[in-house]
């Protein structure tokens, strides 16, 4: 199987950095390109991120030594990469623009931002649920007068901590979500050492966190039609969002109204049973089980099952019937593995399967 040669644009944040060992001895690709801001280009890796360097395992000595490139030097990127993944940090037009300057530029980009969730012919995918939404791609090159360059992104990291344990429920006709989501201070790509106000302390608010977490759903089990992607109407979802004293792990309270209630045994059947095309062709990031539930009361936890399946995997517990709602559960998910970077890397996994990304010729 050729290696794809893959960039990362955005390189230098905790996303980029995450991007940078998980495309260590990949079997799909090839890590080729470093991508940061014009102030970070022409010093190598190691003298860009200095002191920054977030993750637990070493920074790679032959990545280290890389030359980082300008965002804006396209030309030279285009020749060095089949394809990019996006993590960059800038203003959300900033970020629309640049995604799509690439995109024309007949590199793809796989992008982990949030700027074009929203674009009607962008597919925004978990995956596991709604790969079908592959197909708009072809529309978007339409309208991009591209060949090979489009955009594909992954859904904001909270969701996707109860979204998966609710897609296998859909056929019960869900009526009503809450869900409040506590979450991980690498969700705003922060250390402990960076962000010591966090210690010993919850802050119950994460700007635009809540509108994303009610209404990215819906697109996630939209359908499309049309060349554009049309959000579902249903179910009507609110939530809370709130920062908590984690490093990684995004947790979720839900509870959960249906049309035609469920037994504790089916939903237990359907998360057991549930998988998707990651799974089918066996792709590299995939979790072997998409959902796997804990019967202990005091799981999943953070510390414990955020690293399940390479921390792809997504874990609930604590099913049982509420007295307000049909059901009342946990869900957790790793926020910059499944949420980010690890979830990026599983898209363009599929869209490598897929045909969608290939070799320039």
């Amino acid at each position: 199987m050729q290696k794809l040669k893959a960039g990362i644009v955005g390189a230098t944040g905790m996303v980029g950095q995450r991007f940078v060992t998980l495309l260590r001895e990949h079997p799909y690709f090839e890590l080729t390109a470093l991508v940061a801001s014009p102030r970070s280009a022409g010093k190598t890796y190691r003298e860009a991120v200095g002191e920054r360097w977030k993750m637990k395992t070493p920074m790679p000595e032959d990545v280290a030594e890389m030359t980082v490139l300008s965002s804006e030097d396209i030309e030279t990127i285009g020749s060095l990469v089949d394809f990019v993944f996006c993590a960059v940090d800038m203003k959300k037009e900033e970020i629309k623009a640049l995604e799509e300057r690439y995109a024309r530029a007949e590199i793809p980009v796989v992008s982990n931002n949030s700027a074009n969730r929203w674009t009607p012919d962008v597919p925004m995918v978990i995956p596991e649920i709604n790969d079908a939404h592959l197909s708009v791609i072809e529309a978007q090159r339409k309208r991009l007068g591209t060949k090979r360059g489009f955009i594909a992104v992954k859904p904001n990291c909270s969701i996707q901590s109860y979204v998966p344990a609710l897609t296998p429920l859909l056929p019960y006709g869900i009526k009503r979500v809450v869900a409040t989501t506590y979450q991980a201070i690498s969700g705003a790509g922060k250390t402990f050492r960076e962000w010591p106000e966090m210690i010993d302390n919850v802050i119950p608010y994460i700007g635009g966190e809540e509108e994303k977490s009610e209404q990215e759903p819906l697109r996630v089990w939209g359908r499309v039609e049309d060349g554009k992607i049309v959000k579902a109407d249903a179910p009507l979802i609110t939530t809370q969002c709130i920062r908590v004293p984690v490093t990684d792990g995004h947790t979720a309270a839900v509870f959960v109204d249906f049309e035609k209630k469920p037994s504790k045994d089916e939903i237990l059947a359907a998360w057991r049973d549930f998988k998707g095309k990651p799974q089918t062709l066996g792709l590299p990031s995939a979790p072997a089980q998409f959902i796997t539930y804990f019967e202990e009361d005091n799981r999943p936890q953070a510390a414990l099952d955020r690293d399940l399946y390479g921390g792809m995997g997504v874990s609930v517990g604590r099913l049982r019937e509420d007295t307000l709602f049909d059901y009342k559960f946990v869900g957790l998910s790793h926020n910059t593995l499944r949420g980010a970077a690890g979830g990026a890397v599983l898209i363009a996994e599929l869209l490598y399967r897929e045909g969608f990304l290939t070799a320039k010729q």
